[in-house]
């Protein structure tokens, strides 16, 4: 199979590409699942749209007694405006693919597109799961969920490209990989006024400097140091006036924990700093509090699957044990369902200028690094089948 990848590599550079230049936001994805329910249909695979409101799954069903392995890539882009100067520039003015669901759409295409041709040497069935939604809470997966995505699934794997690891590298982890995403948005009521007076206000900007403050507090003091947590905030507005002192003051952030315990007592400080605000200063606050999505806890097994499938590959130059990341990704909940692993393709490369964070306006990938993806994929598939699942 390996040596169809070279042939589909400018296909596979091309899909990348129009998806690049033609991104759509988080539950606002008409033109992009369209595209890929054609693409499929036309493999002969049999699909399903609208799962979960905009998702796209693709089935090859051999025999349901027979191990069903399924594979996701997620296709949602961000509300940033793309910097770089290249032919292939989002066209969509403040969208882009920032951090890599443009690559992971083409992966999983050209993967079902080989795994089509060769399904007949498969001793197994196949789910091609093409998410909406990954960047926005509360995240395509739950709802392609419950709307039976799963179903017949036995296991699942899913990658990432990253910016982090060099084109040659494939990233792995074994148990918990990912972090929780929470977000909040407060609002600090005060009591306007002139700027010359200050005594006659109740101010919302002094009120919000000092929670920020004390915000990094919880961290530094009321988290057990041993554990990882995370306080950023991200958004501050206040005010329009020199000379005036504004009613109200907004601040936004995240809050980042791997479990259940540290997540819930970064909450109840939260509060507490919010109430202490009240007592002190004579504010009033709303707070909008969600949490985010589960940790990914990769299995063994599958993890097993996904290094022993690397290292049989030519081009991976390396393999590399992560270490945890406080990131978020939704794929957590098909492993609550199903075992499977998720992973990181290296796609960093710093003379073409792939090598901007996820996120960021200039975000690109080397898009050689889809190949290792794509071979990956195609070699724990034919593994997993050949060990009648595992």
């Amino acid at each position: 199979m390996f040596k169809q990848i070279e042939k589909y590599y400018d296909e596979l550079v091309a899909l990348r590409r129009h998806f690049h230049m033609n991104p759509e936001l988080s539950f606002q994805e008409t033109e992009t699942p369209q595209f890929i329910a054609d693409y499929l249909s036309d493999l002969g695979i049999e699909v399903e749209t609208g799962v979960g409101g905009r998702g796209v799954v693709g089935r090859l069903i051999k025999n349901p007694d027979l191990p069903t392995l399924a594979i996701r890539a997620d296709f949602d882009a961000l509300p940033i405006q793309d910097e770089k100067e290249v032919p292939y520039k989002s066209q969509v003015p403040g969208v882009m693919h920032a951090c890599g669901h443009d690559a992971h759409t083409a992966v999983l295409l050209i993967t079902a597109k080989i795994l089509s041709e060769n399904f007949d040497k498969l001793n197994g069935n196949l789910v091609f799961i093409h998410q909406h939604a990954e960047e926005v809470d509360p995240g395509g997966a739950i709802q392609m969920i419950a709307d039976n995505c799963l179903s017949g699934v036995d296991a699942i794997i899913g990658q990432h490209v990253s910016s982090s690891l060099d084109v040659g590298k494939i990233g792995y982890k074994y148990g918990t990989a990912t972090g929780i995403p929470d977000d909040f948005w407060i609002t600090i009521q005060g009591k306007g006024g002139h700027a010359a007076h200050p005594d006659t206000t109740i101010d919302p900007v002094a009120a919000t400097i000092r929670l920020c403050n004390d915000l990094q507090y919880i961290v530094s003091r009321k988290t057990n140091p041993t554990t990882p947590a995370v306080l950023s905030i991200t958004q501050l507005e206040a005010g329009d006036q020199n000379n005036v002192i504004p009613d109200t003051a907004k601040i936004a952030g995240t809050i980042r924990t791997f479990n259940a315990e540290t997540q819930n007592l970064m909450y109840k400080e939260l509060k507490k700093c919010l109430e202490g605000l009240v007592t002190t200063m004579g504010i009033t606050y709303e707070l909008k509090y969600l949490k985010g999505y589960p940790p990914v806890v990769n299995t063994t097994n599958e993890t097993d699957l996904i290094v022993s499938a690397a290292r049989k590959i030519e081009s991976v130059e390396e393999l590399v044990e992560l270490e945890p990341s406080l990131g978020g990704e939704d794929f957590s909940y098909y492993l609550q369902r199903v075992p499977g692993s998720f992973f990181y393709t290296g796609t960093r490369n710093e003379n073409f200028k792939a090598d901007f964070p996820h996120h960021h306006p200039k975000f690109d990938i080397d898009e050689r690094g889809m190949l290792n993806a794509v071979k990956v994929f195609l070699q724990a598939t034919a593994d997993y089948f050949e060990q009648g699942g595992l």
